[in-house]
């Protein structure tokens, strides 16, 4: 097709969303916000251990040039010119831990994922160094309570126990990145001169990084005892960072050349994406976990109720930093995953929805998925997952029902809080996410809140906001932040429908739940590491002696007939 024959639409901006469970690559018109196309891979989790998640870099890395290249595909089919594509962003899972050799571009070891657990003795034995053992005793200086959920003690833990990795510091060849960091080097050249840096709220999320200062702090860095060359640079989230380079390996190369402007963590770029630029405005973004962000503008709020302070978006380099308040959970779309994945009560992700609807309530039974401990706002990684309430009556409808209504009360905990940390109550949740596809759970969340909840029409949030820092970036100048410039977005609206007596009752029911799963699990584990019963002596042999009675018995009947 002859390139004067396609759709000019203007310029246009790529967007990067690589997240927990599946890699995304969407491009946007930058004059109205539209969707024009884009192509989604999904990310295989592994679970060596119990309590361990991980993922592959080079899966990852693959995945982006894949869905970059398809989607580049779909725009000529649909006649679109993508040389009008002229910035990328990119969104990112956080905290997730990659450390790589600089010299020949491969990892040193499989990504450690944000929910992993293997971290606990080491976090346990870093308190031992903190007066009075109090994980909140960086709180001031990085926002955050020490816990396994942020990067820095997932890279002790790699320093600790991977030997190619210690040689690697050694040698001056270890590169140390969040997703980002790692995916913006490798799209920019990787070991052929790949920019190694990171933006400030994945900084944020690290533990090793001053949330005032917006650098990586020495005294941090000498408590966890990481070495601070192997730290990416520190930049704004809307600045040209570099260019994209050809990939020959993977025959990846559609875009070479266009700047990557734009980089934010998944939950500021889904409040960038939802235009939550006002102190006080908030969004729900519904993935594998939950987070709910508060914009507190230029003034960094610390919480009193186990909400965390962070680094909302720096939309370019002489721009001032904005933070807010977080509630995160781990478990949200995660849960779903599990019913269809390790329960097999259904096929796809959509059935959870079907079945919940059929019986429009749990029937008494509640559902904490604590797979990975409590976030926000207990912080108590020795909790575990549990469904209490069961009766006979219960079935799969009634456990489908239940988890969706495990998400919204979890939301509704850190709504709390939020309002508690604020003094101003929300009147409405803005929520984006995959899960919000789903209405029973939109209905249930207004239901479960006492306030609307409102989705917009086009649901990719996330990928939007990187998309406008990308867009609005120096040197870009093709998406305008502007308030009176931005696009008015439709929202679908979700009443509640039940009165507030008994949503109180039913989260009062949930709180009981949740006591009831906390202190399951310590670091410690059984001296001699065997949990079978027979290590009974006295309890192996009665159970032995009462089976050869049984057979026993069996056999004299037997031979009486």
């Amino acid at each position: 097709m002859a390139a004067s024959d396609r759709m000019v639409l203007g310029p246009l901006v790529g967007s990067i969303d690589q997240g927990t469970s599946s890699t995304r690559f969407l491009v946007f018109n930058a004059k109205t916000a539209e969707l024009l196309s884009h192509h989604q891979v999904e990310i295989q989790q592994k679970f060596p251990k119990e309590g361990w998640v991980e993922q592959d870099p080079k899966e990852i890395l693959k995945s982006v040039h894949e869905c970059v290249e398809r989607t580049c595909e779909k725009l000529q089919q649909l006649n679109i010119d993508i040389t009008n594509i002229k910035a990328i962003g990119v969104s990112n899972q956080r905290e997730t831990t990659v450390v790589w050799d600089k010299t020949t571009g491969e990892p040193l070891y499989n990504a450690i994922v944000w929910l992993d657990l293997r971290t606990q003795s080491t976090v346990e034995r870093l308190l031992k160094r903190i007066p009075g053992k109090n994980k909140t005793f960086f709180k001031f200086r990085t926002g955050l309570p020490l816990s396994t959920y942020f990067s820095a003690v997932k890279l002790r833990w790699l320093l600790d126990n991977v030997e190619e990795i210690r040689q690697a510091v050694d040698d001056g060849r270890a590169m140390f990145g969040t997703i980002d960091s790692w995916l913006i080097w490798s799209l920019t050249g990787g070991k052929n001169g790949g920019v190694h840096c990171t933006d400030v709220t994945n900084a944020s999320r690290t533990m090793l990084f001053n949330i005032h200062s917006l650098e990586w702090d020495p005294e941090l860095c000498q408590f966890f005892d990481i070495p601070m060359e192997i730290l990416p640079k520190v930049r704004s989230s809307s600045e040209i960072y570099g260019l994209m380079k050809i990939c020959p390996s993977l025959k990846s190369g559609a875009l070479t050349g266009v700047p990557i402007s734009g980089c934010l963590g998944d939950q500021s770029a889904a409040l960038v994406g939802q235009m939550c630029f006002q102190d006080g405005q908030a969004k729900n973004t519904y993935g594998t976990g939950c987070f709910l962000l508060c914009n507190t503008g230029q003034k960094s709020v610390f919480s009193e109720h186990g909400l965390l302070t962070t680094i909302a978006y720096k939309l370019g380099r002489d721009k001032p930093v904005c933070y807010a308040l977080e509630g995160s959970v781990a478990i949200a779309g995660a849960v779903v995953r599990w019913l269809r994945d390790n329960l097999g009560i259904v096929k796809t992700s959509q059935e959870v929805e079907k079945l919940a609807a059929e019986v429009g309530t749990s029937y008494g039974c509640y559902f904490v998925p604590a797979f990975s401990g409590l976030y926000a706002p207990y912080w108590e990684p020795s909790a575990r997952g549990i469904i209490c309430g069961l009766t006979q009556f219960t079935n799969k409808n009634h456990i489908a029902f239940a988890a969706l209504e495990a998400v919204c009360f979890q939301t509704r905990e850190i709504l709390d809080a939020i309002n508690k940390d604020c003094g101003i109550p929300l009147n409405q949740l803005q929520v984006d996410g995959g899960m919000t596809n789903n209405k029973v759970l939109m209905q249930l969340q207004s239901d479960i809140l006492c306030i609307p909840v409102v989705k917009p029409s086009m649901p990719e949030t996330t990928a939007l906001g990187a998309a406008m820092a990308a867009g609005a970036a120096e040197g870009v100048g093709i998406w305008s932040l502007n308030p009176g410039d931005l696009t008015a977005v439709t929202c679908e609206r979700f009443e509640p429908q039940i009165n507030p007596e008994e949503s109180e009752f039913r989260y009062a029911r949930w709180k009981k739940a949740v006591m009831k799963s906390m202190g399951w699990e310590t670091s410690e584990a059984p001296s001699n590491g065997d949990t079978s019963i027979f290590c009974s002596l006295p309890l192996g042999f009665f159970i032995m002696s009462s089976m050869i009675m049984l057979i026993g018995a069996k056999y004299v009947s037997g031979t009486g007939k």
